[in-house]
Formats: C-alpha cells, sequence, structure tokens
C-alpha cells in the first residue's frame, strides 16, 4: 500500500446521466457518512478537493437517442481533468458520484495515465448492470446505463476521444461483478464484445470468492486496479439509497470479502462510488455502508487473522 498512501476525494455531484434525480447529492452524503476522517484514521493522506462545477440537470427528454449529452460532456471533461490532475500529483483520485455516467471521464483519464506509464488497466466494475448501452439499444437515452460501450468505443465523438485515444479502453480489460440486469438489445452487445461478466447466477453457483480469485487472477504488479463502485452493486435491503435497485445483489459479508480481496492485491489505483441516492435512502445507511466497504477497499479487514 505504500506507494497510494495518497488520496484526493473530488465530488462529482451530478444526476445528469442518471433517470432519477438525486444522484447529485451523493458527495455530501458520503462526507456527512465521514470518508475523509474514516481513510485518515487508515494512515492514509486524504485530502479533500471539494466539489466539481457543471452544468444543471435540464431534465429534458433525449435528442438522438442521448439524454443531455452537453452537459454529461462537460461532466466528464471536469471529472477526466480532475482525475488526471490526481494521478499526476502521484495521489489516488476516488471520485465521489454522481451517476456512472461519469465513469468516461474518470476512466478515460485512468487509462490515459496506464498508456503513460506502460502500465496494464483492469476496471473492477462492480454493479447491478452491465452499462453497455448504445443509442440504438438504449430504453432510455439515459447515458449513466452507456459509459462501458463509451470507454469501448462506441458512443459519441465527444465522449470517446476524451482520453485523445480511441477506443479508451477494451472489454478485455473488465471483470464486471454482480450483474443481474441488462437490456436485451444490450445482452447481444456484451456478448458480441466479449466482456468479463461475472453475474449473480456466477456468484450463487462458485461463491465470491472463487469469483474474486478469477476476476484478479492475471493481476500483476504492472496492474493498475480501478474499481467503478456502483452502490446498486449491492442488494436493496442492504443498500436502499439508489435511484435503480435490482433484488438478489451481494449481501453485507459477500460485499465485504469482494473489498477485501481487492484490497489483498495491494495494486487499487484509483475508484469511482457512484450512484449514491440519499433521497431513496433510510438515515444515510447506504452512504455508511459505502464508507464501510470503501475502508475494506483500503486494507480495513473485518476480521483480525494472524499471517505466520
Amino acid at each position: 500500500m505504500g506507494k497510494h498512501q495518497a488520496i484526493s476525494l473530488i465530488g462529482a455531484p451530478t444526476d445528469i446521466g442518471a433517470g432519477h434525480r438525486g444522484a447529485s447529492m451523493g458527495p455530501e452524503a458520503l462526507r456527512v457518512a465521514n470518508l475523509a476522517e474514516k481513510l485518515g484514521r487508515r494512515g492514509l493522506d486524504v485530502i479533500d478537493r471539494g466539489n466539481l462545477q457543471g452544468p444543471l440537470n435540464p431534465w429534458q427528454p433525449p435528442i438522438g437517442g442521448y439524454r443531455h449529452l452537453p452537459e454529461v460532456v462537460a461532466w466528464n471533461r471536469a471529472v477526466f481533468e480532475a482525475v488526471s490532475a490526481a494521478l499526476g500529483e502521484h495521489r489516488l483520485p476516488i471520485v465521489l458520484g454522481g451517476d456512472h455516467c461519469l465513469a468516461i471521464g474518470s476512466i478515460s483519464a485512468v487509462a490515459r495515465h496506464c498508456r503513460a506509464q506502460g502500465k496494464r488497466l483492469r476496471v473492477l466494475w462492480l454493479d447491478a448492470h452491465a452499462d453497455f448501452n448504445t443509442a440504438e439499444v438504449t430504453p432510455s437515452g439515459n447515458i449513466h446505463g452507456m459509459p462501458v460501450a463509451c470507454l469501448c468505443g462506441t458512443g459519441p465523438r465527444e465522449l470517446i476521444e476524451l482520453s485523445g485515444h480511441v477506443p479508451a479502453t477494451t472489454p478485455e480489460t473488465f471483470r464486471q461483478i454482480g450483474i443481474r440486469s441488462v437490456d436485451e438489445g444490450e445482452k447481444r452487445l456484451v456478448r458480441e464484445a466479449n466482456v468479463g461478466i461475472f453475474d449473480m447466477r456466477h456468484i450463487d453457483e462458485v461463491g465470491m470468492k472463487r469469483t474474486m480469485e478469477e476476476a484478479l487472477a492475471d493481476v500483476d504488479e504492472n496492474t493498475h486496479l480501478h474499481v467503478s463502485f456502483d452502490v446498486d452493486f449491492l442488494d436493496p435491503s442492504i443498500a436502499p439509497g439508489v435511484g435503480t435497485t435490482v433484488r438478489g445483489g451481494p449481501n453485507y459479508r459477500e460485499a465485504q470479502l469482494c473489498m477485501e480481496m481487492i484490497a489483498d492485491t495491494g495494486r487499487l489505483g484509483s475508484l469511482d462510488i457512484v450512484e449514491l441516492n440519499p433521497a431513496f435512502d433510510k438515515r444515510n445507511q447506504t452512504a455508511k455502508l459505502a464508507v464501510d466497504l470503501v475502508e475494506s477497499l483500503f486494507g480495513k479487514s473485518t476480521l483480525i487473522r494472524h499471517y505466520s
């Protein structure tokens, strides 16, 4: 963990890509749940860079299959610049979302950084949804359902070119974990692209331990691990504070194990926390749970273990 003692928190308070309002309040809810203090107690040097600025949500219908495209581009440019700056300062960026469309800017910045450093990028996409929609197949036009497709080179020019390299990433960069809701047209796209998907059925069949071993199998010292943590990854019974709940997600212990196994690699280099929607939450419990899991991602073990 030595090289990642320094962390930058980057707030991106927007629900511009979502189908419900409220994810714009996510960064503040994470701060209220004491994210900075709790990571600080783990011995990490945490700087909260405050919130990025961007256009308000105009709440308009989609145009040409995309909802709020100019605003989504503006927010993602801001995220791209902020994440690039943090990585340039050798700080680990944590993007406090905001909705999942922000991962386009975040991961584009990380991908550019990895190319410059000669590192291999691995993205762990913890989510109920595959987020591989395109303008042709999207049922809603909401861009938070499109970031993986955009990062793999399918999407509006302004979004796929953010990193200066098209595509920013390839499908084999991704390991998607916890998937349980994929739109009809999206299923075909994901299969054709050959995205690495460990859906809930896979987790049910082999368990979270084996699933994470498979997802992390070829991670080595030259790998930069980016975790894109959509809070709807978690089962809604423990995490009600999201706009798009899907029953049958990982429970508390499975989620803890997932985070601890990522921490054990020592390769975590960047993180998104997205789709937290306090408007649907109960007493900030989902934000508190997210912070608890992020602590585990940074090495807080739920058990005291003695390694001989």
